[in-house]
């Protein structure tokens, strides 16, 4: 069984140390969704929503959450990002709902799940914040890594 790596040997929280690993090319993408009302997807599809272009503003906002996730999570590696890309998908089946992918990557001694995992999770807070004045009950949910490629323990694809 593997051990967890953010301890020391006494037990005590502490940063990986990385600088013997070599930099290599990182991929990670990272999903989730919110659902909410048929009428706040409405909102969201036809851009008629009060605070403005909802998917646009949460795209950039779950691009800048990638670059900051290591001011967010206190053990993260500061990562030179090289791509992060943040998708949505508007859908009424099974519920209305908009889903999220985000798609980062890095050449360095590290992964990049945390920065594809915050992209969504801020992507979604965004779209929360944007339409909650007409559907505070919305939830987000499902969030998960999908894939990881790179570093030595190569690639991962989640199943299902």
């Amino acid at each position: 069984m593997s051990t967890l790596t953010h301890f020391d040997a006494q037990g005590r929280a502490h940063m990986v140390d990385v600088a013997a690993k070599p930099a290599t090319h990182r991929v990670a993408v990272a999903t989730g969704r919110i659902e909410m009302q048929a009428s706040t997807l409405a909102l969201i599809e036809s851009g008629t929503a009060k605070k403005g272009d909802v998917l646009g503003v949460a795209r950039i906002a779950g691009i800048q959450a990638a670059k900051k996730t290591s001011d967010l999570i206190p053990l993260c590696h500061p990562l030179a990002l090289t791509r992060v890309a943040v998708d949505f998908v508007l859908s009424d089946s099974p519920v209305p709902q908009v889903s999220c992918t985000a798609t980062v990557e890095t050449v360095g001694p590290t992964g990049v799940e945390m920065e594809a995992l915050t992209a969504v999770q801020v992507g979604l807070l965004t779209v929360y914040d944007m339409c909650k004045a007409v559907d505070r009950g919305m939830t987000i949910t499902d969030v998960r890594v999908l894939e990881k490629h790179g570093g030595k323990s190569g690639s991962w694809v989640a199943h299902g």
